[in-house]
């Protein structure tokens, strides 16, 4: 008889504020199931369901996936068409759960780059979700992490050009209230699925200090258990930041 995962006294005492998630493996899924691409975002989809529903009922204050990065544009345009239409049918069916759930929506990337019916129905959910205090769940769509600094470098240069900013006093804490993500805390633990050995350009400032997590297991069957494997190796880490 099976029971249901559970966290250790010692990883609910530890909780990260914030995780990151490199949700990898769709496509392998479904490949190695044969079936077409679009069914293992499907199946993601499922997995990223229960890990923001189990985030915030264990108090973690954000998370953020890893949806849709500015190299995905390169894939094939079917592809990308039926993300685009499953993206608004998780927006249009999944926004009363978060809701409920007292889940706020933050979306960071060149949004401008989405369809217009995309950007509508992100707006429509960041304004419904936007009073609520729980969760945090950031969607990092059309985004990437270079981009991000290149925009940034370009936002303070331009303060400097027209006087508003001195040279010297352009700091960690300026860089990051540049970002697409100033305001938000940066992650303490970054997790990415399907065993890749890399962060994929994403969130390449914000990840200086977080403890990463690498786990084989494909994204659609990632679930509670996993996730829960993710935070009891992040309560063993030893985090010192640069001290000893």
């Amino acid at each position: 008889m099976s029971t249901s995962p559970h966290l250790s006294v010692a990883a609910k005492a530890t909780l990260p504020k914030h995780v990151a998630v490199i949700m990898d493996g769709n496509g392998r899924w479904a490949k190695h199931h044969g079936l077409p691409r679009i069914e293992g975002h499907r199946r993601g989809a499922d997995s990223a369901r229960e890990i923001i529903r189990t985030s915030g009922e264990l108090g973690i204050k954000y998370l953020t996936l890893y949806a849709f990065s500015a190299e995905n544009w390169n894939r094939p345009k079917d592809e990308v068409d039926a993300l685009m239409k499953y993206l608004v049918h998780y927006l249009k069916t999944e926004t009363k759960d978060l809701n409920r759930n007292n889940v706020r929506l933050e979306v960071i990337g060149q949004i401008h780059r989405l369809p217009d019916n995309v950007q509508e129905h992100l707006a429509k959910s960041i304004e419904t979700l936007s009073k609520n205090n729980g969760l945090t769940l950031v969607m990092a769509l059309s985004y990437g992490s270079r981009i991000e600094i290149v925009e940034a470098v370009r936002r303070i240069s331009g303060e400097v050009k027209r006087g508003k900013l001195d040279p010297e006093d352009i700091t960690e804490k300026v860089i990051s209230d540049h970002l697409w993500t100033r305001g938000i805390p940066d992650p303490d633990l970054l997790i990415r699925t399907s065993g890749e050995m890399r962060v994929s350009n994403f969130l390449l400032w914000q990840i200086s200090y977080a403890e990463l997590v690498i786990t084989p297991t494909l994204w659609p069957e990632f679930r509670k258990a996993q996730f829960f494997a993710a935070l009891e190796e992040y309560a063993r880490r030893n985090r010192r930041f640069g001290g000893v």
